[in-house]
């Protein structure tokens, strides 16, 4: 673990910049680091939601939000300035791809390297390819090239589908499991590799841990691959519910994509076609989580107990744990 900088001579703690901290993955990483002993820098568009999560998980004024998005070149000196760790958590599934996800790691690299950091973490996804038709991959793939042509010895990892109580896949199915009277199914035989959250964390902290790890790639996905038909058919398994599994051919995919993105939050858009039409699983020969010394958790041990309060007549709302 990259901790105190004995040079400084003077006993301050290590300070840790997390963008994207307030979100799914980057509350689990910023948590950890404070366990660590770290101060923690929530970096993000938001300060008010980044401290809403964060700042009741350490001591007083040991996590503190602060405004910086990584399309905002000033905000992202201000954020990795004086910081020994940098960790990237950042990333959309619709919006300006190019600008977060592609120039956004290029410029956390470029200056973190500037600012004399220690260590970068960036959190990519299993998918990211140049050559992709989908932008989000071709983004994520610019990226990663970006922010290792400015800081090689970052280390990047790359999960499938992440999940933990407040995922938007388990979650987001077993809504529209309680709500329609079928459940329908595209790209069905396209196969995933279901990470937990907690999973993707301490990767991110066996990274930071451990030299050997700079300039390297991960590959992260959970003990069991499932198709997404499996994946639907378990989610209503889970909940209680009965409903038939329907596929929705292509042109009608393709025309409820296109009106969905019409909406401020679109439930899915022609870009998440594309990337539903490839599989999400840890590549052959790549280095994974037992390169990490981690376990993976299994899906059928964690999920059933977040999703009960989607069960047929409200089952007791489930909190989620530290450990998401």
């Amino acid at each position: 673990m990259v901790r105190r900088d004995e040079s400084l001579g003077n006993g301050m703690r290590q300070v840790a910049t997390v963008f994207g901290g307030a979100g799914f993955i980057g509350r689990q990483v910023a948590q950890r680091l404070a366990r660590q002993d770290y101060d923690v820098r929530i970096a993000g568009r938001d300060a008010v939601r980044a401290g809403a999560h964060n700042t009741m998980a350490g001591r007083v004024g040991q996590i503190v939000p602060i405004v910086a998005s990584v399309t905002d070149e000033a905000a992202v000196a201000r954020a990795v300035q004086g910081a020994s760790v940098v960790v990237n958590c950042v990333g959309i599934l619709h919006g300006d791809f190019e600008r977060v996800q592609a120039e956004g790691p290029a410029r956390i690299g470029r200056l973190a390297a500037a600012a004399g950091v220690a260590r970068v973490v960036h959190v990519s996804a299993i998918g990211a390819d140049a050559t992709s038709a989908s932008r989000y991959a071709r983004s994520k793939a610019e990226g990663e090239r970006g922010l290792l042509a400015a800081f090689p010895a970052a280390t990047i990892l790359r999960p499938s589908i992440v999940f933990g109580a407040e995922d938007q896949f388990f979650n987001r199915f077993a809504q529209l499991g309680a709500l329609l009277p079928v459940m329908p199914v595209i790209s069905g035989a396209t196969r995933f590799q279901p990470v937990h959250v907690g999973d993707v964390a301490d990767a991110v902290m066996a990274c930071l841990a451990d030299e050997a790890t700079q300039g390297r790639t991960y590959e992260l996905g959970g003990p069991r691959v499932w198709t997404f038909r499996e994946l639907l058919a378990f989610v209503l398994h889970a909940t209680g519910r009965t409903k038939r599994l329907v596929n929705i051919p292509p042109r009608i995919a393709g025309l409820q994509a296109r009106f969905g993105e019409l909406l401020p939050n679109p439930p899915l858009t022609r870009d998440q076609l594309i990337l539903l039409g490839r599989d999400n699983v840890v590549a052959d020969g790549a280095l994974t989580l037992a390169d990490l010394g981690i376990a993976p958790k299994a899906v059928e041990a964690v999920v059933p107990a977040y999703l009960a309060r989607f069960k047929p007549g409200g089952a007791r709302r489930v909190r989620p744990t530290a450990g998401g």
